[in-house]
């Protein structure tokens, strides 16, 4: 155990070493040591629970024990580790699981592009597909998106704070509005589709629309099934190539394998990161219906998109997925969350909350202003880490890993009602 002095001194590294531009830490100022399932520990030894499952790419929690197995023995075998696009026994097995276990039961097909490590790789890359595709450069995106940090992805990004760290004009995109943006008696596809057949609109013939089934850094924004049925529905009239974004309302997140199974949509192309690599390690997949799969010969490519350790702990990561008792178990936790929100809400009416979410991404939008902030910051010194979410940082999420066991998610729950109650004294 270090003392807390040291922990202060150990902050302070950070403060003098690091840069300017780090955030979480300002959120959760201590430094961790240890993780296992959905705890952390501090370098005090203090014990939080985890409702932030790193932002989405720990879906199965820390360490998981098989998948840490499994790594550790193709370490110890002097596995590949670092092969670009190169053959490896390794991804050839990820990619026979993923197709077997994934797409197949599903009746997707799709062929499997590494096209980096992280979200915002694969969603620069199916942005420069559909365009290589179409020829065409526009791309629709949603009021409150988020789809990445690069310039490409901040381009159909909605949050203005983040937008302006770009430094340059974003161009090629337009914005429309979400479900619900303008109101639960409002069809917002009517909207879009008026800006398409209107040749005064302004709005040229787009490439694709891209769009989160979830919106996570939005605020927790749900898409209704109808609505997604009728942008497919735009998507094929008008020969516009159609994305997800399932980097964190897939892998499970929402209570099916990709956020827009319940819909029953077919995707163009698929964005897949976070927790597609299982173990937290990086890994992105772009998936591409096999007639849009035109790249040439590493028109895109990236170093380190052959991470081998990756695909042997996303390889077991399947494994949950081989039957449906996972997906079972996850819908039924996040019930508890929406119930314990939905109580919490009524309960605290000074908050002025609305729940939101689905499957074990879920939170509160506060309508009483900067509440969320104060609830997530009292969490935290109570043992609990979550952060929050929309433009105005204004949700509050409760987003574990999938594999949390109930007794630790009530024990979590005790302690966001206590950070609830005592915000509002304050």
């Amino acid at each position: 155990m270090v003392a807390v002095k040291e922990i202060d001194s150990l902050l302070g590294v950070f403060e003098n070493l690091e840069s300017e531009v780090r955030s979480y830490i300002r959120s959760f100022p201590t430094t961790f040591t240890k993780a296992k399932d959905s705890t952390m520990w501090d370098a005090n030894g203090k014990e939080y629970i985890d409702f932030f499952a790193g932002a989405g790419a720990l879906n199965y929690g820390h360490n998981n024990s098989k998948m840490k197995e499994k790594l550790v023995e193709y370490i110890m075998d002097d596995g590949i580790t670092h092969s670009l696009d190169m053959g490896t026994t390794a991804k050839a097995e990820f990619l026979e699981a993923f197709n077997e276990v994934i797409l197949k039961p599903r009746e997707l097909e799709y062929k499997v592009m590494f096209p980096g490590p992280t979200g915002t790789n694969t969603v620069e890359s199916a942005l420069k597909l559909a365009r290589k595709v179409t020829g065409r450069d526009l791309v629709i995106s949603f009021t409150n998106a988020f789809h990445g940090m690069t310039i490409g992805s901040l381009s159909i990004t909605g949050n203005s704070f983040k937008r302006h760290g770009a430094g340059i004009p974003l161009h090629n995109s337009v914005a429309m509005p979400f479900d619900r943006y303008l109101g639960d008696d409002v069809d917002t596809v009517d909207y879009l589709e008026r800006f398409l057949e209107d040749n005064g609109s302004g709005v040229a013939l787009p490439a694709a629309i891209i769009l989160e089934t979830v919106q996570g850094e939005g605020g927790l924004n749900v898409a209704k099934n109808e609505w997604l049925k009728r942008i497919e529905e735009v998507c094929r009239k008008w020969d516009i190539l159609l994305i997800i974004d399932d980097v964190q309302a897939g892998c499970g997140r929402t209570g099916t394998f990709f956020s827009f199974e319940e819909a029953g949509i077919n995707p163009d192309i698929v964005c897949l990161s976070k927790s597609i690599g299982g173990y937290g390690l990086p890994m992105a997949l772009t998936l591409i219906k096999p007639q849009y799969d035109v790249w040439g010969p590493g028109e895109h490519n990236g170093t380190f998109r052959g991470n081998n350790l990756a695909f042997i702990t996303a390889k077991e990561a399947l494994v949950y997925w081989e039957s449906k008792d996972f997906s079972k178990d996850v819908q039924e936790k996040g019930e508890l969350v929406g119930e314990f929100l939905e109580k919490l809400a009524s309960k605290y009416p000074e908050i002025q909350g609305e729940v939101r979410g689905r499957g074990l991404m879920r939170g509160i939008a506060c309508g009483l202003d900067g509440i969320a902030d104060k609830i997530c910051k009292n969490a935290f010194e109570k043992g609990v880490i979550m952060e929050t979410s929309g433009p105005n940082s204004e949700v509050f999420k409760i987003m574990p890993p999938l594999t949390i066991d109930r007794e630790e998610l009530l024990r979590g729950f005790e302690i966001v009602e206590s950070s609830v109650s005592e915000s509002l004294q304050k």
